[in-house]
């Protein structure tokens, strides 16, 4: 497995894939890797002949007082995980690679990111959008693999992809859940032993939303009254949102008709958690 730390070398890399008739398939993350992000790396080794993973804590993401500077890493063990998935390159810039002096060019987004994580989060997808723009035009893969855990993303990307032509194939992957329900995520890190069932009230409510509309409920401040009373009946949970929504848009809806996204954001002790269901 190549390792790549400069764009130039990155760059140079793919394009003699390419001109191989090689085919790249590309999962961006942040590094302290878990089952959901390998199940994209395998994914990834599945559609095409070459995967490259890259490991970039992005700061332009991060809000002030959020947790850049704790964000969990261990380099050595990601390396060791994405070798062992058949990738055939990692790309790992560091900061002055990715924001030289002087760096100026944001990329943001009109609408999408006016919803869900975005209100709490003003910066997070200008953050997210330009660093995967700046990721594709570097890596230059045929297709990358993003987790539906962080719907809002996915959209975003997907919107990013047509709007500026990338003409690259965005794939949405499942999300992966431990094996008591949790949706997978570096932040779980953070959780208390005793925060444990807290956290899984996430995925409940999931799930209480599911069975509430299969059985006839269409109202969604109901379901949202309801989801907020099951929330916050646990420790150390405060919400950020709850949102019944139309899963292009993200935009709320009062009566479901047609399917939804019920997405939630939950801060659990130290650990701000999401997860979401199409219903």
């Amino acid at each position: 497995m190549k390792i790549f730390k400069t764009s130039s070398d990155m760059r140079a890399w793919s394009d003699s894939m390419h001109k191989a008739g090689e085919t790249i398939s590309f999962v961006p993350t942040m590094g302290y890797l878990h089952e959901g992000h390998l199940s994209l790396m395998e994914q990834g080794t599945n559609i095409s002949s070459a995967l490259v993973v890259s490991i970039f804590v992005n700061p332009t993401q991060f809000g002030e007082n959020e947790d850049l500077d704790a964000y969990p890493t261990n380099i050595e063990r990601d390396l060791n995980l994405i070798k062992s998935k058949g990738a055939k390159a990692a790309f790992l810039p560091d900061r002055k690679e990715i924001y030289p002096e002087n760096y100026q060019t944001y990329v943001t987004l009109e609408q999408l990111p006016n919803h869900l994580c975005g209100l709490s989060r003003p910066v997070h997808f200008r953050g997210v959008a330009t660093i995967v723009s700046k990721l594709f035009n570097i890596v230059r893969p045929d297709a990358a693999i993003f987790g539906t855990k962080d719907f809002q993303q996915l959209q975003v990307i997907r919107q990013l992809n047509r709007d500026l032509n990338f003409g690259i194939n965005i794939i949405g992957a499942p999300i992966v859940r431990e094996s008591d329900g949790l949706a997978m995520s570096s932040r779980n890190a953070y959780l208390k032993p005793d925060q444990r069932d807290s956290a899984l009230s996430l995925s409940k409510a999931c799930s209480k939303v599911k069975e509430m509309v299969k059985a006839g409920e269409k109202n969604a401040s109901r379901i949202k009254s309801h989801v907020k009373e099951f929330i916050e009946s646990f420790p150390d949970t405060q919400i950020d949102y709850l949102s019944i929504c139309n899963p292009d848009t993200l935009n709320e809806v009062e009566e479901i008709d047609r399917e939804v996204l019920f997405a939630l954001a939950v801060q659990v002790g130290r650990a701000r958690l999401i997860d979401n269901i199409l219903v």
